[in-house]
């Protein structure tokens, strides 16, 4: 009898979408009123199940829908989106999701994040262009030889770095740029793709999770919970050295392992396969790294500090992020010289490599969009808020954060969380007497532990990218995230105390 094999990622998130679409058929359908702003009319619309009714744009509208938001957070921007109204729930009339809806959920999915897919692809078709000049492979070389016995400075420094713009702009489904170019980098130095995968995945999530100054995640949160982004920013810096600190220790703990016996890799029977996938198998060291390929790099890295500072002070999001790649690729192009036919099969070429991994992104829009249309959402979010009515504050705390944990596998989005549910769990600080900066914290700490093993968020559109398995994943993972929980919950339970 042959050894069954884990789900790819594709069929785990069907899967789910299947589980999703049985719960429409369970879960009692329910809603909340929401109420956007519009900065054209300056003026409110409170969206409920009946009917839409335009409001005036002032506190007094806020405190007579008791919500305790200032009302400039809406004018200046802060706020963008709909956000959920306190005490609103109502259970509304069933809206089962079938067979013809799970069918069209992928397709529905992939529509709604084609923008991300887009830059997946565009990215991809950049590293198809880098590879043709061999820039690559020259560079890779030449770090190879650079950082000889001290190749874990490679794993601290893309870890800080990571978690660095996780911290302040929210660095996430940017990292999918980051796999296939870094990942050769750490096999080059004789790790396995585990520590690549891991350094870039976990800094990114340990930073979005300790977020200090992250306006998609931090900010918004707090100017939903109705208080300045400042209170509490000393304990998250305090989370975010603590727990980036454990992580790189942990990455390192399992490094020198596989570099001093790489049998001891969680995915040493790949090894063959993973090296021919990013060309280590014909990876020539003796190519010189010349001017022409420098050039080629700095230009390839430019891109990527053009788009960081293109989020962080422009403005920009995905049309910005995906239009840079793309002029990038082209100035490689005539710097390399390569053919127009030459430039255009490889930039496909390299797209096509990172196909799945779009569709990934798509299939897991889809199971949202499932809850969504089976508004089975706001009804998770309504029996959730009523389970800590009479908790001691220590207690809560740490349920809210399992709360949060749990409501990230049907609410991804940071930030699309934040509007949704600080309105509504923001004020049950109140009733425990702590600060409603807490429900900020278990908000992000929440949402940050469940995203290094959330099916719906990024992990399986990275392992993807690497090919490993999700069960490796796990593997490599639990330790580490029971460590970081039983962290997380005695620091929250210490800063209420």
């Amino acid at each position: 009898m042959k050894k069954l094999k884990f789900p790819t990622a594709q069929t785990i998130l069907i899967l789910i979408a299947v589980l999703v679409t049985i719960l429409t058929w369970l879960v009692p359908a329910g809603k909340y009123d929401s109420l956007a702003y519009d900065a054209k009319s300056n003026s409110f619309t409170k969206i409920s199940p009946e009917e839409s009714v335009e409001l005036p744009a002032t506190q007094a509208t806020l405190e007579d829908l008791g919500i305790k938001i200032p009302i400039e957070k809406f004018t200046n921007g802060d706020i963008y989106k709909p956000i959920g109204i306190p005490y609103t729930y109502v259970e509304m009339q069933a809206q089962p999701q079938g067979p013809a809806a799970l069918a069209k959920s992928p397709i529905k999915g992939i529509i709604a994040a084609a923008d991300i897919i887009f830059l997946i692809l565009i990215i991809g078709g950049l590293i198809g262009i880098m590879n043709l000049t061999g820039a690559f492979n020259a560079g890779i070389s030449w770090m190879a030889k650079t950082l000889k016995g001290r190749e874990y400075i490679l794993i601290i420094a893309v870890t800080t770095l990571i978690a660095l713009g996780g911290t302040t702009f929210g660095l996430a489904e940017e990292t999918m740029a980051f796999y296939p170019i870094l990942i050769p980098v750490f096999l080059a130095a004789k790790y396995d793709a585990m520590v690549g995968l891991s350094c870039v995945f976990l800094g990114s999530g340990i930073g979005t999770m300790c977020s200090t100054v992250n306006p998609f995640a931090t900010i918004i949160a707090s100017d939903a919970a109705g208080i300045n982004w400042t209170t509490g920013l000393n304990n998250r810096v305090i989370m975010l050295l603590l727990c980036v600190t454990i992580t790189i220790l942990y990455i390192l703990r399992y490094a020198k392992r596989v570099k001093a016996d790489p049998s001891k890799s969680l995915i040493y029977d790949q090894k063959e396969t993973i090296n021919k996938l990013f060309g280590l198998d014909t990876m020539d060291n003796t190519v010189k790294f010349t001017n022409r390929l420098r050039i080629i790099t700095i230009v390839f890295s430019l891109c990527f500090v053009v788009m960081i500072i293109g989020v962080s002070f422009l403005d920009w999001w995905f049309v910005e992020m995906t239009a840079t790649f793309l002029v990038g690729s082209i100035i490689i192009g005539f710097i390399g010289r390569i053919k127009e036919s030459d430039f255009v099969e490889a930039f496909a070429k390299g797209a096509a490599d990172l196909l799945s991994v779009a569709f990934i992104v798509g299939i897991a829009r889809g199971v949202t969009i499932l809850m969504e249309d089976g508004l089975i959402s706001d009804t998770i979010l309504y029996y959730a808020s009523t389970i800590t009515e009479g908790m001691h504050k220590g207690i809560f705390a740490n349920v809210m954060l399992f709360i949060y944990g749990g409501l990230s596998f049907f609410m991804p989005s940071s930030s699309g969380m934040a509007v949704l549910t600080m309105p509504i769990f923001s004020p049950l600080a109140d009733t425990v007497d702590i600060g409603r900066e807490i429900i900020v914290d278990t908000y992000l700490y929440g949402m940050g532990l469940f995203h290094l093993i959330n099916p719906t968020g990024l992990i399986l559109a990275a392992l993807a990218i690497v090919k490993i398995g999700f069960d490796r994943w796990l593997k490599f993972i639990v330790p580490l995230l029971l460590i970081l929980t039983a962290t997380t919950m005695i620091f929250l339970t210490i800063s209420v105390l």
